[in-house]
């Protein structure tokens, strides 16, 4: 069975984002976040999965068919936060959901936590807590930083000979995927170049952050929810890296999923978008 999906434009203040729109106009709105380097298609197996939902699927600044930054700015999560709010304003929505994975989800937290009465539910995937330095490491930090930027101009973007060449490039780097949901994500991120084809996304987007929150800061904002939580965690996903940080997962009142497969569950195969789907729909069905 096709399923419809409609391509939209977001003309916000200060950029254009791209979108997949999926669900009846009356259906409860939901934002969906992509992870880093991956855009829309991240949830093309599990929208159609979710009925009743009408759910926005952006392309973040600085990937797919979104718009950039300028120059001199970065890709900070506050940001990510930001123009997601200005989508649910353009949109008219006051109150709403979110659904993200990995950098989504943990945008989609601070917005939760920033301003709680606009955010009517949480659906995380593999992802709620994000990166982490201490206050020591701060100099460092934005150090390495400053670096990679004076040297970004004389960087250059792969380029590969054929679709099939950068589809097996991204299998071999970052968190394992299967080739279906690679095919996927490159159907939206590549774009052509003289000698074959290029990634669209911002090369800022590879960069080291030059400021990230400390672990206090990012405790403070996941005990400040107050919306419904549920989070899925894959088994062969991202590591929870401090024991603390899952003995504060275990202690909130969040909906606790563990589920077989890698970081990219929801993508990779129709059965684990069905798996994750089962999890989510007791979350919105909920009065």
């Amino acid at each position: 069975m096709s399923v419809h999906i409609e391509e939209i434009r977001l003309n916000l203040p200060h950029i254009e984002l791209a979108a997949h729109l999926y669900g009846p106009e009356d259906g409860q709105p939901v934002l969906a976040l992509h992870g880093w380097l991956d855009n829309a298609m991240s949830f093309a197996r599990l929208a159609p999965q979710l009925d009743g939902l009408r759910i926005v699927a952006l392309d973040l600044a600085g990937h797919g068919h979104s718009g950039h930054r300028p120059p001199g700015a970065n890709y900070p999560l506050w940001d990510y936060a930001l123009d997601a709010l200005l989508v649910a304003e353009q949109l008219g929505w006051q109150r709403f959901s979110l659904l993200g994975h990995s950098l989504g989800a943990s945008v989609a937290m601070l917005l939760a936590a920033a301003l709680p009465e606009r955010v009517e539910r949480l659906a995380l995937i593999d992802g709620l807590l994000p990166l982490t330095h201490e206050p020591e490491q701060a100099p460092q930090q934005l150090g390495e930083a400053l670096k990679a930027q004076l040297a970004l101009p004389g960087k250059r973007k792969p380029v590969y000979a054929s679709v099939e060449r950068a589809v097996e490039a991204r299998l071999h780097g970052g968190y394992p995927l299967s080739r279906e949901a690679a095919e996927l994500l490159a159907s939206r991120g590549l774009m052509p170049q003289a000698g074959g084809y290029t990634w669209r996304s911002d090369p800022r987007l590879t960069l080291p952050s030059p400021l990230r929150m400390s672990r206090a800061h990012v405790e403070a904002c996941v005990r400040a929810l107050r919306c419904p939580v549920s989070l899925v965690l894959a088994e062969e996903g991202i590591p929870v890296r401090h024991p603390q940080s899952m003995a504060l997962i275990e202690d909130l009142p969040i909906t606790l999923h563990r589920l077989p497969g890698g970081h990219h569950l929801h993508l990779d195969d129709e059965a684990g978008a069905s798996a994750v789907a089962d999890c989510f729909k007791p979350l919105f069905a909920a009065p």
